[in-house]
């Protein structure tokens, strides 16, 4: 019986739900019991997830340093390092049972008319670790914990007092290009390497605002597996040194490097060589062709392409976090000025930028001029101020690594 034929006597001319009925019983529920499990294990999984997030007690821990307890940016490498030993990979038990979510971190800096605060908000269960991190580096700093701020300004707008300006800071290039790192900032003069703190510049943005006004800061990070995003980056390096990907081995090929094969030309080589009284023949070729056909062309990188490469390979050597950044700037509307600390906020961060490998702008901002704009600015301030309120990561423009 033909394809045709069967085709003619189950499907064509029945009714639909007969034809469901006659796919159901050929086989079909095999599929469609798949597709339920498979579903019914995500929606499981979600909502363990939720539900177990839903039971985190959280901190919010005021961090002040002496002025006095001068310390490199090495420092709060080992900090961040440290924290990220308590990175719980995820089991099938723990997904499914439990319920899993990544642990996270905010790192806030918030200048409240101008007095200013660093901030970290952690899990109630690992305050102890991150007080262990910071005493560590910084055996002088004092660790309090504070309320949380954020509800001094309001949450939904427009709004009939306040008004705020917010922005995602986003990369331009793929994860894989770092920014600058600490070591950029350090310039030998003499037998002393000297520090370009760019903390400074930063915190300048902070102390301009006067009553009515807040700025705040904030750097929520994630520890995050490697093969979630180590992979990507060594495609990226692979593609810039034009590393040259082993192709797919077909039938022919095979027989090729069969080592009977290699030994007939090998021995037809000679032979030729033996009649001829020359070196030539098939090995020579070959011999030719493998010794210019390089691996890849990191011999013709420019310095500059060397030095990025450098970069990005170390960056792949140390540990990643997925990050988000967001600024928002609050004031009260008969003082609401965000020029005020927006512009040299940003122009602080431009300190970070590398144009030749990446760089960190506003990208998702408040800030729209076009196409339902006072629409768009109020959903926007309104997704930015919920995500910064509840410190999700997952909530506006996708996150991105960064290291140390």
């Amino acid at each position: 019986m033909s394809f045709t034929t069967i085709l003619e006597q189950f499907f064509l001319g029945q009714p639909a739900h007969s034809v469901i009925v006659e796919v159901i019983a050929m086989g079909g529920w095999v599929v469609i019991a798949w597709l339920l499990i498979y579903a019914g294990l995500h929606l499981l999984a979600d909502y363990n997830s939720v539900k177990y997030k839903s039971t985190w007690e959280w901190v919010l821990l005021a961090i002040d340093i002496p002025q006095m307890n001068v310390q490199t940016p090495k420092a709060v490498e080992q900090l961040f390092a440290h924290i990220f030993s308590i990175w719980e990979p995820p089991s099938i038990g723990i997904v499914y049972r439990r319920g899993y979510r990544r642990e996270h971190y905010s790192f806030e800096i918030v200048s409240i008319e101008g007095y200013i605060q660093f901030l970290i908000r952690v899990r109630k269960k690992f305050r102890d670790v991150v007080e262990a991190a910071v005493y560590a580096q910084y055996p002088q700093a004092e660790i309090t914990e504070v309320e949380d701020y954020v509800e001094s300004i309001p949450t939904k707008y427009p709004n009939e007092t306040h008004n705020i300006w917010a922005a995602e800071y986003l990369l331009t290039q793929p994860s894989a290009f770092p920014i600058r790192m600490y070591k950029d900032f350090e310039h030998n003069i003499s037998k002393d390497t000297v520090l370009k703190d760019p903390m400074g510049t930063l915190l300048e943005s902070f102390t301009r605002i006067g009553p009515g006004e807040q700025v705040w800061f904030q750097l929520i990070v994630e520890p995050i597996a490697e093969k979630l995003w180590k992979g990507d980056a060594i495609k990226e390096i692979k593609k810039m040194i034009g590393e040259k990907t082993p192709a797919k081995k077909n039938i022919l090929d095979s027989l090729i490097d069969n080592p009977l094969t290699k030994e007939l030309v090998h021995g037809t080589n000679e032979m030729l060589g033996q009649i001829t009284g020359s070196e030539g023949g098939f090995a020579s070729a070959s011999a030719e062709k493998e010794k210019f056909d390089a691996p890849n062309q990191i011999l013709y990188l420019t310095p500059g392409q060397k030095g990025l490469v450098e970069k990005m390979e170390e960056k792949i050597s140390k540990v990643g976090f997925s990050s988000k950044i967001r600024l928002v700037y609050s004031g009260k509307k008969d003082v609401y000025k965000p020029s005020r600390a927006v512009n040299s906020f940003t122009g602080s961060m431009n300190q970070f930028n590398d144009p030749f490998s990446n760089t960190i702008l506003p990208k998702y901002m408040t800030s729209t001029q076009y196409m339902f704009a006072d629409a768009r600015k109020d959903f926007r301030r309104n997704v930015i101020m919920r995500g910064y309120k509840s410190r999700d990561i997952n909530i506006g423009k996708n996150p991105y690594v960064l290291n140390t």
